[in-house]
């Protein structure tokens, strides 16, 4: 049985730590974890889940055969500094936001087999939708532990790579998008008169039961739109006034600039990178 150390001990690691302990896919006890300082926060996590903070980074990296990469992006750096002298052989894992394969090798100085993970936030309840990407040094039995433990948390997708900044537009940031889109929704039926809480009430379960539609009928989006969608009746209405909002328009640039964000936060780690070690 793999054992798996977790460098970072904020919310995305608590959630993978969550869903493959309940996946049953290993035992607390072969789960290590550190951070850069918080005490208070490993003992939190061992309290909660049973597994084992260390300090030590001989025996962290010595007892552990998967590392996730799972603190704050801009600390890259200065934590991969501190920890490249005792890495082994080990598989690693980043859920590190905007730094590429090529860049996180770089800091470690060797080209490791590295795997790039884009998970959302949905992944508190095993319900993220996950793009990675491998580095050429993975073996087909990393990528197969890799998305074993992936899929605790979700669904996983392999992408090239080069499709990660589109990943991140659709899935990454795209809960905060459905959010707003709520939120809007909840404007208006209070607008018209309806409380908050039944007004949340039906735009959840409308939101759930399209989304379920999509996956249990095997449907396009058009298709069922369509069928919804009477000539002359309220539905058409509503359509109609999205298309002169320009619906189609904004969600497509705010995907859009999504992808160029993120294109522009790698390039800018990649250039920090090489500077630093120039």
């Amino acid at each position: 049985m793999k054992k798996i150390g977790f460098v970072g001990a904020g919310s995305m690691a608590e959630a993978m730590i969550n869903g493959i302990l309940q996946s049953g896919i290993t035992k607390p006890e072969h789960i290590y974890i550190t951070n850069r300082s918080n005490d208070e926060r490993l003992i939190e996590l061992k309290e909660t889940y049973g597994l084992r903070p260390c300090r030590d980074k001989n025996e962290f990296f010595t007892h552990t055969d998967i590392i996730i990469l799972a603190f704050k992006p801009k600390d890259a750096a200065e934590s991969i500094d501190s920890i490249r002298p005792y890495i082994k052989d080990q598989l690693v894992i980043s859920v590190l936001a905007g730094l590429t394969i090529e860049t996180i090798q770089h800091y470690f100085g060797r080209k490791l087999a590295v795997i790039r993970v884009m998970p959302n936030t949905s992944a508190a309840i095993r319900k993220s939708a996950t793009g990675f990407s491998v580095s050429t040094e993975a073996s087909k039995n990393d990528i197969i532990a890799a998305k074993a433990l992936l899929e605790t948390i979700g669904d996983a997708t392999l992408v090239e790579e080069r499709h990660l900044d589109a990943v991140t537009a659709i899935a990454g940031s795209g809960p905060a998008y459905v959010y707003r889109y709520i939120e809007a929704m909840e404007k208006a039926a209070q607008k018209l008169g309806l409380d908050k809480e039944t007004a949340k009430a039906l735009i959840l379960q409308t939101m759930a039961g399209a989304t379920d539609m999509l996956l249990q009928s095997g449907k396009q989006p058009e298709k069922l739109r369509k069928e919804i969608t009477s000539p002359g009746g309220t539905t058409e209405a509503g359509l109609r006034a999205l298309q002169d909002s320009r619906f189609e328009e904004a969600i497509i640039h705010c995907i859009e600039e999504t992808a160029k964000r993120s294109a522009e936060i790698k390039e800018q780690f990649a250039g920090a990178a090489l500077e630093r070690h120039s």
